[in-house]
């Protein structure tokens, strides 16, 4: 009686630690990484570059209409032009940036317009029908407008896709999502939505 005693305690010892087991919460998602490998920092600068040479250069400010605000897009060709940008997650407690989270991204840089830098998702261009992204503070409720997400691309490691789908800023919101690609206009490279995607790599500033 005492050994089926003992087999019953070990079992229910068991059944207790294989429910804690289940009960515990999913490890964090990875992070993302910078062109040597190493994860993205809250508040340093990265340069953001397309992972194909000859897809435009490095992403910079475009004054798209002559007029503010300015817009996010590439400088037309590689090389060590464009400006620096700097993460930061909506978790508050969070230090890295890591793939499919939710973070603002701002340039490192002024502009003439005399307002924030922060990327914003915009309006919806009426020839394409994307949506392109702008500079500027979302006046929301919510923010939702300011964060977008990194995603993990299927061209190789270390290469990723912008996203915009804030749901770790609204849970209970239904968005309509998308990936960010380059959308050309009057020889301008303007970042967009809902349409080709832009592999990137991300590479820290020195």
């Amino acid at each position: 009686m005492k050994s089926m005693g003992l087999i019953g305690s070990f079992s229910c010892i068991w059944l207790v630690m294989a429910i804690s087991a289940i009960a515990q919460p999913s490890s964090s998602p990875a992070p993302v990484l910078d062109s040597a490998g190493r994860p993205l920092q809250r508040g340093v600068e990265y340069y953001i570059n397309p992972a194909i040479t000859d897809n435009g250069g490095r992403f910079t400010l475009i004054n798209r209409n002559g007029s503010c605000p300015f817009y996010v897009g590439q400088e037309n060709v590689s090389g060590l032009d464009g400006f620096p940008v700097i993460f930061t997650p909506f978790d508050e407690n969070e230090t890295v940036i890591r793939e499919n989270n939710d973070f603002r991204v701002v340039f490192s840089a002024f502009t003439i317009c005399v307002q924030s830098t922060a990327w914003k998702l915009g309006e919806t261009d009426p020839e394409t029908n994307r949506r392109l992204i702008v500079t500027g503070e979302d006046q929301s409720r919510l923010s939702t407008g300011n964060y977008f997400r990194i995603a993990a691309s299927a061209a190789g490691d270390g290469i990723y896709e912008i996203q915009w789908c804030p749901t770790d800023v609204c849970p209970t919101c239904r968005f309509i999502c998308g990936t960010a690609g380059g959308l050309v206009e009057n020889g301008k490279r303007l970042l967009a939505l809902d349409g080709s995607v832009l592999p990137v790599t991300f590479e820290r500033k020195a």
